[in-house]
């Protein structure tokens, strides 16, 4: 298994890879919302035949949500409505990943007041932990996971009356939004706010970006070399980060190319794409150095008076440049330049000079 918990340094730029993904790793952990499928249900363009493609050439597709709310099963059978070969074995749950994280510190038979919705109950079941609803239950600790739009009131305040009497308190996520078909509601950490506002109190997370989550993701699926596969910096790939594994971003969700030149290193991936074809295809390496600027096919990004700069030619008659490799070229201007931090740099120009393409 490769080493999760034992972190990496954020990259100076994106690597390239000698073989497509789907050959360099042997699993790959995807989220969902943002990657494979929309909130409102639709698959994200070109997701099934990529994934399909990439399972057929032997690559095992491991289903990774922070949501807390639908079963393993129920995620499943959407996805095969969706036309992917899913089982409820590939699909892994922030609310497994908290399961565990309790029953690896309570006994078998224990009372757990739950604060959420099926997909919790399942998975407490699961590791032999009791559900309960109520304090009145004698509970020996308090678990919150989303349990919908519609979870009462009430059942913030019967976790606040737990915690406040010292119960062990555990969360399967901090995701403080979750997209849906009408919006962006409140997420569990939204939920978990409550709580802690008015107890004082931390809880014990197990969600992305924290370890467990993907550390659940390799015991179940038995991956040696695992990809991180999603759309968030601050969960999906600051979880690659924590976990010590490289990561694949793609452009299909929450992210724009902008907040991805401005990432602090935790929040910086090993590679990026449009969408998930980027798992079939060499991935390019970025070459040059803060001097000359940095290349990468066809496209030299430089910094130059506190603002990014690009200019594109193709390298080879009759070619044309993608402007994916001018967002390589990019981000290894702009991390390189801002280091350890933040990038400030002005990047409007740069991004305009990529024109109207398939990158936002």
């Amino acid at each position: 298994m490769t080493g999760f918990g034992q972190g990496r340094q954020g990259r100076v730029r994106p690597e390239g890879s000698a073989r497509p993904l789907s050959e360099a790793y042997d699993t790959a952990l995807l989220d969902l919302d943002g990657v494979v499928y929309y909130a409102g249900g639709g698959a994200v363009p070109y997701a099934v035949d990529a994934l399909g493609t990439a399972r057929a050439g032997g690559m095992h597709l491991a289903y990774v949500t922070n949501n807390a709310l639908r079963p393993p099963d129920a995620v499943a059978a959407h996805l095969t409505e969706l036309g992917l070969s899913a089982e409820p074995t590939d699909v892994i749950t922030s609310a497994q990943a908290v399961a565990r994280l309790i029953a690896d510190e309570m006994p078998p038979g224990a009372r757990i007041l739950l604060i959420g919705g099926e997909g919790l109950r399942v998975a407490l079941r699961e590791r032999g932990l009791v559900p309960v609803e109520s304090l009145d239950d004698d509970p020996v600790a308090v678990v919150q996971g989303y349990g919908g739009p519609d979870l009462p009131w009430g059942r913030f305040a019967e976790a606040s009356y737990a915690v406040g009497r010292g119960l062990p308190w555990y969360a399967s996520n901090t995701d403080l939004t979750i997209p849906s078909a009408r919006g962006i509601g409140p997420g569990n950490g939204a939920a978990v706010e409550v709580v802690r506002i008015a107890t004082g109190a931390e809880p014990r997370v197990a969600g992305k970006p924290l370890p467990p989550m993907h550390r659940e993701t390799v015991l179940r699926t038995g991956a040696e070399r695992p990809l991180v596969v999603g759309d968030r910096l601050d969960t999906d790939i600051e979880g690659a980060f924590n976990g010590g594994v490289d990561s694949l971003l793609v452009l299909t969700g929450v992210t724009d190319v902008a907040r991805l030149l401005a990432a602090v290193p935790e929040h910086r991936p090993t590679y990026v794409s449009a969408d998930l074809r980027g798992l079939l295809v060499l991935q390019p390496e970025v070459a040059g150095d803060a001097d000359g600027g940095f290349r990468c096919g066809g496209w030299t990004a430089s910094v130059s008076g506190g603002a990014l700069l690009l200019e594109g030619e193709p390298e080879g008659a009759g070619d044309g440049l993608d402007p994916l490799d001018g967002v390589r070229a990019l981000c290894a201007a702009a991390w390189t330049e801002a280091g350890a931090g933040a990038c400030g740099l002005d990047a409007g120009k740069a991004l305009e000079r990529l024109g109207t393409v398939a990158v936002r």
